[in-house]
């Protein structure tokens, strides 16, 4: 098993080349970033904030409720921190509330409206640049769980699969992937495909810093669910 096909590394120049002197990025232009280079993510569609809100109330039939709405911007470092986030909206209304009101958190640049994703295993993937090792790729048990137990594992890049599949081995919480008290095990394929697409993309020797958390696992694939990442 590959990270990917020869298309990768021109995805990622492409990305960068696109653009020069960006430095931060939002969580849709990372995530269509990231579809480029074959995860998976929820759909949605990104509202501008300079758009409006009746333009586009047609392009949300294109999806299926319930939906999460997230306030977009790349100088918002959390979202939580500033109530930017409403989940489970069941109807229009719901959503056309949510929506103008995360319009107006100071800051914000649009919202991005998705599928709610169903529940998985959660685990962080991400990278970083240090300046002594280098580029480095990151896993452990995500959402939560990273701050509580900081149950993570680091490796350098670029890694080779036999590398991943260690990577993971390393987290104490490995049992919870291999199916516990009666649930599935996740697909270790699709968790390392997406750990070797983050290690390419942390060896171009252009990204400063990647996360992406939480990475739902299912019994079949997986699904970046948020999405971070800076350019060095």
């Amino acid at each position: 098993m590959t990270a990917s096909d020869n298309s990768t590394p021109k995805n990622i120049a492409s990305f960068l080349e696109k653009n020069k002197g960006k430095r931060v990025f939002a969580e849709h232009e990372v995530k269509m970033f990231l579809k480029s280079m074959g995860l998976s993510v929820p759909n949605g569609i990104f509202v501008p904030k300079e758009r409006l809100l009746s333009v586009l109330t047609s392009q949300f039939s294109l999806l299926s409720y319930p939906l999460a709405a997230k306030v977009s911007s790349a100088k918002i470092t959390s979202k939580s921190d500033v109530r930017g986030i409403r989940l489970g909206l069941k109807n229009d209304a719901e959503l056309n509330k949510a929506v103008s009101e995360l319009l107006e958190i100071e800051h914000a640049e649009g919202v991005l409206v998705e599928e709610m994703a169903p529940d998985g295993v959660e685990v962080i993937i991400g990278g970083v640049t240090d300046k002594q090792f280098g580029p480095v790729v990151m896993f452990g048990l995500g959402g939560v769980f990273v701050e509580l137990f900081k149950d993570i594992a680091f490796a350098l890049a670029p890694l080779k699969e036999k590398d991943a599949l260690w990577l993971i081995q390393q987290i104490k919480g490995y049992k919870l992937l291999e199916g516990f008290r009666g649930k599935a095990a996740v697909d270790k394929d699709a968790l390392i495909k997406a750990i070797l697409t983050v290690s390419e993309i942390m060896a171009s020797g252009s990204i400063e810093e990647i996360d992406l958390n939480p990475v739902a696992l299912y019994p079949k694939g997986v699904m970046v669910l948020d999405a971070k990442m800076k350019l060095i």
